[in-house]
């Protein structure tokens, strides 16, 4: 009997290991624009994001936004556009990577609270899309094609 990684891995899939917090999220090591970065894997977020702390660690071009961003008990938050970057998960990439960016505070201190570690952003369902991303939640992996 073939078992989901080798059907996944036959259908020319890459296999990303996912870390289960304490806060009940998958996390993810993620290169963006070529420097590694913790991400959550938010399938409920439409997209994919990044803390305006984290602009210049990943060498992200901002541009001004009038889209308003919401989620994890905050409303109305101003944000920002950066195109254009690589996001690489394991060994699978993609380049023409649009993200959100907006104050993650929030997000952190409340992963902190919870004694988890602070993260650089989300991998949101715009990326999952893009990847027609497959979650294995057994063995806590993610596929990407």
């Amino acid at each position: 009997m073939t078992t989901l990684r080798q059907f996944l891995i036959e259908k020319e899939y890459h296999r990303i290991k996912l870390v289960y917090t304490k806060t009940n999220h998958f996390e993810v090591k993620a290169m963006l624009n070529g420097i590694e970065g913790n991400f959550i894997v938010d399938t409920g977020a439409s997209n994919s994001c990044v803390g305006f702390d984290a602009v210049e660690k990943f060498n992200l071009f901002a541009q001004d936004s009038d889209v308003k961003a919401a989620g994890a008990g905050a409303t109305d938050m101003l944000t920002q556009l950066s195109k254009r970057n690589t996001l690489q998960l394991g060994k699978w990439s993609k380049k023409s990577i649009s993200l959100i960016l907006f104050d993650l505070s929030h997000v952190n201190t409340a992963l902190i609270a919870h004694q988890a570690e602070p993260v650089d952003g989300i991998i949101g369902a715009d990326v999952l899309k893009k990847g027609k991303a497959i979650i294995d939640y057994e063995k806590k992996c993610l596929y990407l094609k």
